[in-house]
């Protein structure tokens, strides 16, 4: 009987850690990465945000984010990507 708690009792344990790991490694893994890169550029008036894919991601990228919601991916190497992105923070010289 103490050998069938015993193991229930490891059991519940088990599922309790099964259920909490997945929480731990989605902070450990990098945001967004992006794979289709776009030349076509949008008019200041729409850009909503611009962030920097995730150092682990494999191309370096800029994630462009416009007033309606879309996301759109430039390579970091793409000069009116920069100059967008050192506008929005006030980087402009800095290499980042």
């Amino acid at each position: 009987m103490k050998t069938l708690c015993f193991s229930l009792g490891l059991l519940l344990l088990a599922i309790c850690c099964c259920d909490a790991m997945p929480e731990g490694l989605s902070s450990t893994a990098p945001g967004k990465c992006c794979f289709k890169f776009s030349e076509r550029r949008v008019p200041p008036l729409f850009v909503l945000n611009v962030t920097k894919t995730h150092s682990s991601c494999e191309h370096k990228a800029f994630i462009l984010e416009t007033t309606r919601g879309r996301q759109i991916c430039y390579r970091q190497s793409f000069e009116w990507a920069q100059n967008v992105y050192n506008q929005l923070y006030n980087t402009e010289g800095s290499s980042q």
